[in-house]
């Protein structure tokens, strides 16, 4: 194995490589450099791959970077409303930009979904984009730059973006399949638990970040009502462990009325009890990844937990329970590299149905029960947060004995994540950095701070 040092060193030095200029500025990072793939758009900046690049940047003191490329895709943001329906709404943020020019004049060229597979919206990227600019915040204490009119008006669009009235009766956020990390059709549309915990996270950041004066006052209140009826929610109906198995298990259907318990009508037989009841640990138990009426997807998803965490939209019994599931199920969770997107994967008919026959997305790669080495910070971040240092020091520990010598590989193959990924990527930007802020989170525990919510 490498010397570390060594290790992070080649990584920075990757990292730098990525750097994307707008005239003599950095702005964000391009998602990969693999010299033999055609780059596609990996040679765009993606925001969600961007926020552990930019959390490393600001770690190591180069915070101009991040400063740009908030001013940028703030500019790049929907700021007008739009009369045709096949324009992007209002408060929006694209998923990814690149650099292009005409006539030897550079510009800053969008995609907000109209040029993706699958034209997916990515409704992920303002969420994001809220949680970096508290980040930038704690980390350079500019509180200015957050107090400016144009990113108090940045901020107010995207709430007003979420908190809009809207066709549905619960607190959380409705989008479409393929709207978050998981873009291509994976069955979670509704209101996926990774996106919910985006939400609630952002909306916690904005509440630090929101001047509080009369031109905020609305959307102000609007926050304050929406957080405690969305903490109530997924902590009481989204979670998983055994007595909420067995108090399901024994549901009612067909209820109607304000005193109805099966409030989502979920019919008993729609819950694959026999796996879970052996799968889930005595002292543990997670948030399901999506809900609505007669559904609850059981596929535990890591990032809409881990964020949970992070955010603190799980109590702390709550994340403790989450972190000794992935503890106890180390093998089907973690594997040969740290850590599975979601668990089980779809097969056969379900895998058919729910991703349209998606050959990438077949079982056990990619989005579909795929490793992610990019989900090692956030797994060292919520093992240092819920105390648990041990599971993050053997996660990094299986990250070096394998991400150098895969070339930095974007994801992993195989029911225990052995085999690099069919299609994956060398020299993917985000695992780079998701590697190196890992490492620093587990060196210097203070900067835990910038991404954790008491």
């Amino acid at each position: 194995m490498m010397d570390e040092n060594y290790l992070k060193e080649i990584a920075r030095q990757a990292l730098d490589d990525s750097i994307i200029y707008y005239g003599d500025f950095p702005v964000g990072t391009v998602a990969a450099k693999d010299p033999s793939v055609e780059a596609l758009n990996y040679d765009q900046c993606f925001i969600r791959d961007f926020i552990p690049c930019a959390l490393v940047f600001l770690i190591d003191g180069n915070t101009e970077i991040v400063r740009h490329f908030l001013i940028q895709t703030l500019k790049l943001q929907i700021k007008e409303r739009q009369l045709d329906f096949l324009e992007p709404g209002r408060g929006l943020m694209p998923a990814s930009f690149k650099v292009t020019s005409n006539n030897e004049e550079q510009y800053l060229k969008a995609d907000f979904g109209d040029h993706a597979i699958g034209r997916v919206t990515p409704v992920d990227s303002c969420l994001w984009w809220l949680f970096l600019l508290r980040a930038y915040v704690l980390a350079t204490d500019e509180y200015s730059f957050a107090h400016t009119p144009e990113c108090q008006k940045g901020i107010r669009l995207i709430l007003e973006l979420c908190l809009s009235a809207r066709f549905d009766m619960y607190p959380t956020l409705l989008v479409p399949d393929g709207a978050c990390m998981i873009d291509r059709r994976m069955g979670i549309n509704g209101h996926p638990l990774e996106i919910q915990a985006l939400f609630y996270t952002a909306l916690r950041a904005a509440k630090e970040l929101l001047l509080d004066n009369q031109e905020n006052a609305n959307i102000n209140q609007a926050v304050s009502n929406r957080l405690e009826p969305l903490i109530y929610h997924i902590r009481q109906h989204y979670w998983l462990d055994l007595e909420r198995l067995n108090t399901i298990y024994r549901y009612k259907s067909e209820e109607y009325g304000e005193q109805a318990l099966n409030l989502f009508n979920i019919y008993s037989d729609s819950i694959p009890y026999a796996q879970l009841s052996e799968w889930l640990p005595e002292d543990g138990g997670y948030l399901a990844g999506n809900l609505g009426p007669s559904q609850l997807d059981c596929r535990f998803f890591s990032l809409g937990n881990l964020v949970a965490i992070l955010s603190s939209l799980t109590t702390e019994k709550q994340s403790q329970a989450i972190m000794n599931v992935i503890e106890s199920r180390w093998e089907d969770l973690i594997g040969y590299m740290p850590m599975k997107i979601c668990f089980p994967a779809l097969r056969d008919r379900d895998w058919q149905v729910l991703t349209g026959c998606d050959p990438k997305n077949r079982p056990w790669s990619y989005h579909n029960g795929g490793n992610w080495p990019v989900l090692l910070w956030l797994l060292t971040a919520a093992a240092l947060k819920t105390g648990r240092e041990a599971i993050a020091y053997k996660a990094i520990e299986i990250a070096t004995r394998y991400l150098p010598k895969d070339e930095w590989a974007e994801y992993y193959d195989g029911k225990n994540g052995r085999l690099i990924g069919r299609e994956a990527r060398k020299y993917q930007t985000w695992t780079i950095a998701g590697f190196l802020l890992a490492t620093e989170l587990v060196d210097r525990r203070n900067l835990l701070n910038l991404i954790i919510f008491n």
